[in-house]
C-alpha cells in the first residue's frame, strides 16, 4: 500500500504545486479532508487549503517547491520539502517586496481509500517573515 499511496502523493504534489493549480486539490483530498495545524484565520478544510495554495502562488507566480525526501508508511506519507520564489503579490496583509525566499518544512500527509483525509505540516514561519522584512534577523 505505501508504494500507492507514495505514487499518488508525487501526482498530486505534480499537479498542484509544479503546475501552480489549487484546483487540483479537489481531486486528490477528501471532502472531509482536515487540515491540521494551519495559518489562523484559514479553515481547516479543504476549500481553506484551496485559498491558502492559491494564495501562495499570487504571492510568489515563481515559486517551486521540491520534495528533497518522500518516505511512506502504510497510509501516511512524510515530505521534506523546500520552497523558494521572489514576493511578487501580497501574501495575507503583507505587500509585495521582491525579495527571494528560501525556506523549507516538514509534511505529514494521511491517506485513505485514495485521497488526502489530513495533513501536518511544520515549517520555519520566522525565517520566512525574517526574509520578506517583515521582522528583524537577529542582530539587525
Amino acid at each position: 500500500m505505501s508504494e500507492e499511496i507514495k505514487a499518488i502523493h508525487m501526482r498530486q504534489h505534480e499537479d498542484i504545486w509544479d503546475k501552480h493549480n489549487p484546483d487540483a486539490v479537489d481531486e486528490y483530498y477528501a471532502s472531509d479532508f482536515i487540515f491540521h495545524g494551519g495559518p489562523p484565520g484559514v479553515p481547516a478544510n479543504r476549500e481553506g487549503l484551496k485559498g491558502l495554495v492559491a494564495m501562495y502562488f499570487g504571492a510568489f507566480p515563481d515559486l517551486k517547491v521540491t520534495n528533497e525526501m518522500v518516505l511512506a508508511d502504510g497510509d501516511n506519507v512524510i515530505t521534506r520539502w523546500n520552497a523558494r520564489g521572489t514576493h511578487g503579490g501580497p501574501l495575507g496583509d503583507i505587500p509585495a517586496t521582491g525579495n527571494k525566499i528560501a525556506t523549507h518544512g516538514i509534511s505529514i500527509t494521511q491517506y485513505a481509500n485514495g485521497k488526502i483525509i489530513g495533513s501536518w505540516t511544520e515549517s520555519d514561519q520566522m525565517d520566512l517573515m525574517q526574509q520578506l522584512g517583515v521582522i528583524p534577523a537577529p542582530g539587525e
